[in-house]
C-alpha cells in the first residue's frame, strides 16, 4: 500500500468496492464520488481488513458466472453481517450461491432495460424509489432460489428476485446495475445505501482533499527534498501545485523539451510554471530524441525509445539536485485500477507514469499525491489550488507526444507539417469557442499520399486526420460532433497554408473499438 493511501486511510471514512472484473466497476466508484463520498476499489482477493474507517462494502459485477470453476470467491467472513454490504449483479448472485441458494442460467439472457414492477418501498435501499422505475440488467444467470432469511424487495416481469435483503443483517443484493445512466433512479438507490444505511457524512470534496492532502504531505515530507518531472499536462501540473504548497523551495521540477511537443508549447508552459512560483529546470533535449527515433517506425518501439531517453535525461538532471529523497509522480486512479488484476495483485503502473528504475537507482521514495483521484477530480483540485484555466482546461496529450501522431518514421519535416496542422485545428477550436466542449483533440499525419489538384497542377501529397473526442477519463470515448462549417474551414486553412498536405479527413470512430490515438 502506498504511503499516500496509508495517510488517507487514517483520515477518511470510506466505502470499499471489491472488483470481480466488471466493466462497470470504475463507474460504481465514480457515482459514489459524485455523492461526495470517498471510496476505493480493490481486487476481490486483496481487500484490506475493514477498520473503523470502512463504512460499507460493495461487491461488483463480473464477466464470470458464479457457477464457473474459476469464478471469484471472496472471503467475506469479516464483512458479511458485520458492516453494510451491497452485492451488485455477480455480487448479488454470489451472496445467494455461496450461502445455500441457487443460481441457474437464465432462460433468455437478461440484458438491457427492464422495470421494477414490484418494490418494497419500506426497505431502506428503496426508500423514495418509484415503483415501475427503469433499471439496467446485464447478466446471463439468474437467482432461482434464495437461502433462508433472504427477503425479495424488488421484481421485474421476468426476474422475481431482482433485489433482496437478508433479514437481521445490513446486507442487500440487486441483480441490476444502479451505477449506469439507464437505471433512472440508480443514484437514489446508491445514496440510500451510502448515506442512510452506511451513515457516510459525504464530505469528500476537492476542497477537503486539497486541504487534508497538503497537511498530510507536509507531515510525510518534512524538510526532505523532492524532484518531479513535468509534462505540461493537468496531472503533473496539479501534483506540482500540491507539492509546492507542501514543500515550497524543497521541490525541484524538471521540464524536458523532447522536440515532440505542440507548436510553441515548451516556452508557453515553462513561462506559466515559473509564473506559478515553481522552481523549474527547463531542458532542451530535442536533438537527442530525434536522433534516437531515426529509422524507427514501430509504435511500441517509439514509446520505449522515448521513455528510455527521458529517463536518461531526467536522471542526469536529477543528479544535479543534491540530497533528494523523493520522486513525485502524476499517477491518477484509473492508472492504479488498470494496474490491478482480479486474478491477483499487480505492481505494474502504466509506462507513461513510470520512470523505469530511477527510484531504485537513485534510492528515492515515490510519492503520488493524486493516485486516488479520477481525472475530473484532479481538475477540481487544481481549481481549488488556483491553477490557471490555460493549464487546467488543457486537453490530455500523450506522453510520447507527436511521435505517435506521425505514423511511420519521425522526421523534422514531418514534425513541422504536423505541428502547423495541429495548431490550426486547436486554435480554430479556441477561436470558435469549441475547445472546452471537447475532451481531447489533435491532428495525426498519415503515411498516405493521394492525388490532388492545386491551381492547374496535379499534386501527390500527404493526408492529415483530425481527431476530437468526448470522454470523462479516457477509458471510453465518443467522437465529437463538430459543426461541418468549422471542419470545412479548418480543412481549407490546413491545405492552403501547409505545403505537403492536400487532403484532410475527420475520424468518426469511438473507443472502443478504436483507440483515441492512432498509435
Amino acid at each position: 500500500m502506498s504511503s499516500s493511501r496509508k495517510i488517507l486511510n487514517s483520515l477518511q471514512e470510506k466505502i470499499l468496492i471489491l472488483d470481480f472484473g466488471s466493466q462497470y466497476t470504475q463507474l460504481i466508484a465514480r457515482r459514489i464520488r459524485e455523492l461526495n463520498a470517498y471510496c476505493e476499489i480493490y481486487p476481490f482477493n486483496t481487500s484490506p481488513e475493514p477498520d473503523k474507517s470502512v463504512k460499507g462494502v460493495i461487491l461488483s459485477g463480473s464477466p464470470f458466472s458464479v457457477r464457473d470453476r474459476n469464478a471469484p470467491r471472496p472471503d467475506l467472513t469479516k464483512i458479511k453481517g458485520i458492516i453494510p454490504l451491497l452485492g451488485i449483479c455477480y455480487g448479488a448472485q454470489y451472496l445467494v450461491h455461496g450461502y445455500g441458494g441457487e443460481v441457474l442460467p437464465s432462460i433468455a439472457r437478461e440484458y438491457g432495460r427492464a422495470n421494477l414492477i414490484h418494490i418494497d418501498t419500506r426497505d431502506a435501499l428503496f426508500r423514495n424509489v418509484s415503483p415501475g422505475t427503469q433499471i439496467w440488467m446485464s447478466h446471463g444467470d439468474t437467482i432461482s432460489r434464495l437461502p433462508a432469511g433472504y427477503k425479495i424487495t424488488g421484481s421485474t416481469n421476468d426476474v422475481k428476485a431482482g433485489a433482496y435483503h437478508i433479514e437481521n443483517e445490513k446486507t442487500w443484493g440487486i441483480q441490476f446495475h444502479p451505477e449506469v445512466y439507464h437505471t433512472d433512479e440508480g443514484m437514489r438507490i446508491l445514496r440510500n445505501f451510502i448515506v442512510d444505511i452506511c451513515g457516510m457524512s459525504c464530505d469528500w470534496t476537492p476542497d477537503s482533499f486539497a486541504e487534508s492532502g497538503i497537511e498530510a504531505l507536509k507531515v510525510q515530507l518534512g524538510n526532505d527534498r523532492i524532484i518531479l518531472g513535468l509534462s505540461g499536462g493537468v496531472d503533473s501540473s496539479v501534483v506540482a501545485a500540491l507539492l509546492n504548497k507542501a514543500a515550497g523551495k524543497n521541490l525541484t521540477c524538471i521540464f524536458v523539451d523532447n522536440g515532440l511537443l505542440r507548436k510553441n508549447e515548451f516556452n508557453k508552459v515553462l513561462e506559466s510554471y515559473r509564473g506559478l512560483g515553481l522552481n523549474v529546470i527547463g531542458v532542451d533535449a530535442r536533438l537527442r530524441f530525434l536522433d534516437g527515433l531515426k529509422g524507427i517506425t514501430e509504435p511500441e518501439q517509439k514509446r520505449k525509445i522515448i521513455g528510455k531517453i527521458f529517463i536518461d535525461i531526467f536522471e542526469e538532471e536529477a543528479q544535479k539536485v543534491k540530497n533528494v529523497k523523493w520522486l513525485g509522480q502524476g499517477t491518477i486512479y484509473p492508472d492504479v485500477i488498470e494496474s490491478m488484476s482480479v486474478n491477483g495483485p499487480s505492481a505494474t503502473i502504466k509506462s507513461h507514469h513510470n520512470v523505469g528504475g530511477l527510484p531504485e537507482k537513485m534510492n528515492l521514495k515515490v510519492i503520488e499525491p493524486l493516485r486516488l483521484l479520477f481525472k475530473d477530480e484532479v481538475r477540481k483540485v487544481g481549481q481549488v489550488l488556483g491553477l490557471p484555466h490555460f493549464i487546467l482546461k488543457r486537453h490530455p496529450f500523450p506522453g510520447p507526444g507527436l511521435a505517435i501522431r506521425i505514423l511511420g518514421e519521425v522526421t523534422t519535416e514531418k514534425l513541422e507539417i504536423l505541428r502547423e496542422a495541429d495548431d490550426i485545428f486547436i486554435e480554430g477550436l479556441r477561436k470558435h469557442d469549441l475547445y472546452d466542449t471537447v475532451w481531447q483533440a489533435g491532428a495525426t499525419l498519415l503515411p498516405v499520399q493521394s492525388v490532388g489538384v492545386m491551381g492547374d497542377e496535379r499534386t501527390y501529397e500527404n493526408t492529415i486526420v483530425l481527431r476530437a473526442v468526448n470522454s470523462t477519463d479516457g477509458m471510453t470515448a465518443d467522437w465529437s460532433h463538430l459543426p461541418y462549417e468549422f471542419l470545412g474551414a479548418v480543412s481549407n486553412e490546413i491545405i492552403n497554408k501547409i505545403k505537403g498536405i492536400n487532403r484532410v479527413v475527420y475520424d468518426i470512430s469511438s473507443k472502443p473499438p478504436a483507440t483515441i490515438e492512432w498509435e
